[in-house]
């Protein structure tokens, strides 16, 4: 539905192609052409689609208003030097990983390792990749996330400029994971990010992928990222994402993944920070005999909102898709889960799990939760639940009746409700930070 926009928003509007007429016009020497044409088409799509409201339905419970009211600055390259021992306070620093620094979506050389690319490893900036001989990234950059129907993916194509690639040779089996610290620095406020990262899993390859957000200050910003994950046959991704930017701060992102035969995604998605946060996952299985499974936790307190809408499109015969999202919302928060799935008329046995579990710490908490099933095929087994309640009484009881308080039975079964989820991430570091930060959380007197 074509939505026409107010006085105000077409000025708004105006503002944004303001800022890529500049950013256009810095980058003619130097971008090659074929990445000006992605940045035009996405800057034409953006200012067809303006920002969403909520009277789109996709976006209904989620209210953007405060950022597309914000008339944001691009960060500029060097704005803000992050030293060694601010990184140390933010990072998974016992991963031992291949890390790539980016600070308010510049890399940062002089803070990620220093041997990236290894062989049938390719790791570099997306800024670098893009001014190099480089057929693959031409070939699938932008061409999986689609920008003509989401205003977030489009400004992030418009601005296109630095981030990440990601490519494995076919066969190769990486072991040590690949690290990408995004860190905003807080230092002037109104500033806007657009990170893009592109993984290329070849044919029978296997890689395991960390995104990591943090903040050093409290100035108002905005990360509006976009990862494309393909993964050819027989290739496995481990995915995870963790958000923990400050409360302050802004947060869209964008996961759109490819999945050919025989290829196997693990993906998890943990929210924790950001006062609005809004995560799009978007699957596509294109193949036969795919595994697919999202994971996801997200904590809510104060008057943080935050979003997790996923689409998992079954394409063809004999895939299985699982989805496990938990919430704990506490004080004025409010969560919002909105899963689908499409099975394909082609897709027959088709086996689909779809979980969102929520609790609610306050009577001021809120959740929207929908889950959906679209199903063309009828050779299937598909289902779908949602949960929205309280501490299980039977499990406190439970608890107490072995002489423990009402508070900490509480507790402990906050910590292992979230825990379910943390515990599904492979990575021993990230897992262990994450569950410290979880006992702290709930659990420490």
């Amino acid at each position: 539905m074509l939505m026409v926009a107010t006085k105000e928003e077409a000025g708004l509007r105006e503002d944004v192609l303001a800022a890529f007429d500049r950013f256009d016009q810095a980058g003619q020497t130097e971008t090659p052409s074929w990445l000006r044409a992605l940045h035009k088409g996405g800057i034409a799509h953006f200012a067809e689609l303006g920002f969403p409201t909520t009277k789109h339905e996709e976006w209904r419970f989620t209210n953007v208003s405060a950022i597309a009211n914000t008339r944001w600055e691009l960060a500029e390259e060097r704005a803000r030097t992050v030293t060694e021992k601010e990184v140390a306070g933010v990072a998974f620093n016992d991963l031992p990983a291949r890390r790539l620094v980016f600070v308010d979506g510049w890399f940062a050389p002089e803070l990620s390792a220093k041997e990236l690319t290894n062989g049938p490893l390719r790791v570099e900036s997306l800024y670098s990749a893009a001014r190099s001989t480089f057929p693959l990234l031409n070939h699938h950059l932008a061409r999986h996330a689609r920008y003509d129907g989401n205003a977030f993916v489009a400004l992030n194509t418009a601005f296109l400029n630095d981030g990440a690639v990601i490519a494995v040779s076919p066969g190769e089996i990486i072991k040590e994971p690949i690290y990408l610290l995004h860190i905003s620095s807080g230092s002037a406020a109104s500033r806007v990010c657009h990170p893009r990262t592109l993984v290329l899993a070849q044919r029978g390859s296997s890689v395991k992928v960390v995104e990591h957000y943090v903040g050093l200050g409290n100035q108002p910003s905005f990360t509006n990222s976009v990862i494309e994950i393909v993964l050819e046959e027989n290739a496995r991704v481990e995915h995870c994402k963790v958000q923990e930017e400050p409360l302050s701060n802004f947060h869209v992102a964008t996961i759109q993944t490819q999945q050919a035969r025989d290829s196997h995604l693990l993906s998890h998605s943990i929210s924790m920070g950001a006062g609005l946060t809004r995560n799009n996952i978007n699957c596509a299985l294109d193949g036969t005999n795919i595994e697919c499974t999202l994971n996801g936790l997200y904590l809510g307190r104060g008057r943080q909102v935050v979003d997790h809408h996923t689409a998992i499109f079954h394409n063809q015969p004999n895939c299985n898709s699982h989805e496990f999202y938990h919430g704990i919302l506490d004080e004025r928060s409010q969560g919002v889960f909105n899963g689908k799935i499409f099975v394909r008329p082609e897709a027959q046995k088709t086996d689909a799990k779809q979980t969102n579990r929520n609790l609610l710490l306050s009577n001021d908490a809120t959740v929207d939760t929908k889950p959906q099933l679209e199903i063309f095929a009828d050779d299937v087994k598909c289902t779908h639940g949602a949960t929205i309640g309280q501490l299980d009484a039977e499990s406190i009881f439970y608890l107490r009746a072995r002489g423990i308080g009402l508070e900490n039975a509480r507790k402990m079964l906050l910590h292992a409700f979230a825990s379910e989820i943390v515990n599904r991430i492979s990575l021993d570091p990230v897992r262990e930070r994450l569950d410290s930060q979880l006992f702290d959380l709930y659990e420490r007197e």
